[in-house]
């Protein structure tokens, strides 16, 4: 029974190098069963009064993370 990841202190089993999720990361993006990353969009609360209309509704709409950024942020969920 010797596992490199855990560790027997006291009776209990001990994991080492557990990663964290990023909690910035885990509130602003959230993956889909389908494993496609969405995220909101920029500009999209603030001085909203001289914006139209039809882009306030466009940008209240999840958009995809893209493929280049998919990996740095799906490390940062802890899901890689």
């Amino acid at each position: 029974m010797d596992d490199s990841k855990t560790e027997e202190k006291g009776g209990v089993s001990m994991a080492k190098n557990k990663m964290k999720t990023n909690r910035s990361a885990a509130k602003r993006f959230r993956v889909t069963r389908n494993g496609k990353v969405m995220r909101g969009h920029a500009y999209a609360w603030h001085k909203t009064g001289k914006k139209k209309r039809s882009t306030l509704r466009r940008l209240k709409k999840k958009g995809k993370v893209s493929k280049a950024e998919k990996d740095r942020v799906l490390r940062l969920l802890g899901m890689k």
